[in-house]
Order: C-alpha cells, then sequence, then structure tokens
C-alpha cells in the first residue's frame, strides 16, 4: 500500500515524454518569478530596475545607484540572503523529505514526521547555550552538532518502531517520530526555563525564522544542497528500488543496511543543516515530494531535483507571506506551512488508498 502511494501513477499531461521538459521550464520560470516578488515586497516595496541596479552594484562595481543607502542595505543585506536561505532550507527540507519515504516505504515520513528537525534543534540549542565551553567556531558546531542529534533521532524512532510487528510497524514509524517530536520540544521548552537570556531565541527556534540570514548562511547551505544532491542522484536507481521493500531490494542486488545508513546520513546532514538557520519547520518535506510525484512520475533522478525546486519555492513563498501578512509584525515560517501542511497531511492519511 505505501508503495503504491510513494509510485502514484503520473498526472495525464505528463504521459507524454514532450510535456514534462515543458512543465520543468514552467516551473523554473514559476520558482524565478515567485523569488524576485519575495525580494521586492515586504516591509518597503522596491522596483525591478532598482533590485537590478543594486545587484549589478554589489556584484561587479560601477556606478552607485540612486537609491537610499538604507533601501540598498535592506534589499542586499537583509531581504536577499533571507529569501535565498529559505528557498535553500526548503530544498533541503523537501530532498530529505523524499529519501525518508522511499527508504522507510512510507508516504507519511519526513524529517519532520521522524523527529529529525527536532533532534536538530536539540542539537543546537546545545550549542547555543554551552558552545562558549566548546573550543570549535559555532558556524562549524552548531551545523555538526545539528547533524549528530537529528541522525540519533531517527535511528532511535526506528528503533523504537522494531518493537511493533506486522503490517502496523509502517506506521508505527510516524507515529513514534511524532511522539519523539513532541519529547524533544518539551526538552527544548525545558532547558529555556532555566535561562531567560535564551528563552525567547529558543521558542522562535521551535516554530522557525529565516529572520537574521546572512550570505555566508546561503553559500553553506547552498555547498551543503548541492554536495547532497549529487550523491543522491549518484545512487537514485538503489531509491528507485528500495521503494519496492527489503525483499524486493535485496533479490535485486541493493545492499538495503549499507544504502539506508547513506541515506540517513545524508539526511541528517541536510536537516541539521537547515535546522541550524532556520529552526524547526514542519510539513514542507511532505507536500514537495508527493505533489512532484504526482505530476512528474516516481523516478528519483527527476523527483529529487524537482521536489527541491518546488520545495524551496514553497519555502520562499511562506517566508514571504509570514513577513508580510500582518507588516510590520512578522509570525512564524512554520505557522504559515503548517496551515497548509496538516490538511495535507490528513489527505495523504485518510485517503492513502486511493493513491
Amino acid at each position: 500500500m505505501s508503495t503504491q502511494a510513494l509510485k502514484a501513477q503520473p498526472n495525464k499531461v505528463t504521459k507524454s515524454p514532450a510535456a514534462r521538459p515543458v512543465i520543468c521550464a514552467l516551473s523554473v520560470f514559476v520558482c524565478l518569478i515567485v523569488l524576485y516578488i519575495c525580494i521586492r515586497f515586504g516591509s518597503i516595496d522596491t522596483s525591478v530596475k532598482e533590485i537590478t541596479d543594486i545587484i549589478v552594484y554589489k556584484i561587479f562595481g560601477g556606478k552607485v545607484p540612486d537609491t537610499d543607502p538604507n533601501r540598498i542595505s535592506i534589499i542586499w543585506n537583509i531581504r536577499i540572503p533571507r529569501v535565498f536561505a529559505a528557498f535553500l532550507s526548503g530544498a533541503a527540507l523537501s530532498a530529505s523529505g523524499v529519501v525518508m519515504q522511499s527508504v522507510l516505504q512510507n508516504p507519511l515520513a519526513s524529517s519532520y514526521t521522524l523527529g529529525v528537525s527536532s533532534g536538530a534543534s536539540l542539537g543546537v540549542t546545545a550549542v547555543m547555550i554551552l558552545g562558549s565551553f566548546v573550543p570549535v567556531p559555532g558556524r562549524v558546531l552548531m551545523p555538526l552538532s545539528g547533524f549528530v542529534f537529528g541522525f540519533a533521532a531517527v535511528i532511535l524512532a526506528i528503533a523504537l518502531s522494531g518493537l511493533v510487528s506486522g503490517s502496523s510497524r509502517n506506521y508505527a514509524i510516524i507515529l513514534t517520530g511524532m511522539v519523539l517530536s513532541l519529547f524533544l520540544n518539551a526538552v527544548l521548552t525545558f532547558i529555556a526555563s532555566f535561562d531567560i537570556k535564551y528563552s525567547a531565541r529558543i521558542q522562535l527556534w521551535q516554530m522557525g525564522s529565516f529572520g537574521g540570514s546572512t550570505f555566508e548562511n546561503v553559500l553553506i547551505l547552498f555547498a551543503v544542497d548541492a554536495a547532497c544532491l549529487i550523491l543522491l542522484l549518484i545512487h537514485s536507481d538503489e531509491l528507485d528500488i528500495m521503494t519496492f521493500g527489503e525483499e524486493q531490494s535485496a533479490a535485486m542486488g541493493v545492499d538495503n543496511p549499507r544504502s539506508r545508513l547513506l541515506f540517513l546520513l545524508t539526511v541528517a546532514v541536510m536537516t541539521g543543516v537547515s535546522v541550524c538557520f532556520s529552526g524547526i519547520i514542519g510539513f514542507v518535506d511532505l507536500i514537495a515530494p508527493h505533489v512532484v510525484r504526482r505530476i512528474f512520475g516516481s523516478s528519483h533522478r527527476a523527483v529529487l531535483p524537482l521536489s527541491m525546486l518546488y520545495g524551496g519555492t514553497f519555502m520562499a513563498l511562506s517566508d514571504l507571506i509570514s513577513r508580510a501578512l500582518f507588516s510590520p509584525r512578522e509570525i512564524s515560517v512554520g505557522a504559515v506551512t503548517a496551515m497548509i501542511g496538516v490538511p495535507f497531511f490528513a489527505y495523504i492519511f485518510f485517503g492513502r488508498k486511493k493513491l
């Protein structure tokens, strides 16, 4: 049943091979339009010419744009890094969702539902509070701790769900992961109560935000996304085979334990780095993979990059809504994605027999 959900039939429009490049090109075009809209609109609105002049000036030098220096600073130092950090974080989470659903043969599996995001957040929070006692730069220690704690969380969720046997084990993984997430979030709240200095920051971390993103964050996210995507594409055939289950994939020559460990480590890296810079943001890694599979089919060579494109676009748009809906007040990105993601989760769970 779960394999059928993962390998849902593509939409009629994509049954023709000639239609897929057109839809891919259209998807890229829509993504660029969304990113432009996210850069243009916010606490101050800008024009195409103003944005172009600022980008050209900052990259190539030359004539200073005839614009207020404060506007230049807002657009270049605040808004552009924030938009691209949101896009790259959404891309990382979406790719991790694709991998989790394939490795566990479960349409509801994701970094959020299996506790990876909460575990990574706990690791990052530990560095925030105790980092001064460790002789390692925060820019290295925070992503590293996010990776370690996120990987430990998913391993614990899988191990605990292994106590359940039979057909119910597939969804026991999700239930275990969600309970584990609640527990880890409770631990975060408990830790925050001991130090008021970090309390507000940890609460913001639990809901997700891209405020304060820098170009350094963007470069790190881009490097991680690119490296992990290349690695996953190299092993995309194994991911295709693993969606059929352990017995079938073993019969087709896939080393399930080794491949599963490799994929889970990759997921932990992508999720850990994303959480490090944005906090816990759920449901993006559930929505994007399912939408892409419904449109383009189940081949991971296409699903992985397109899920990153769709997930990144969705995250950037959600971030725009979070800062523009009640401007100048800002709501958390996690609240926006949850408003869309919870009904989507319910649709998959209760309508899985139809997928």
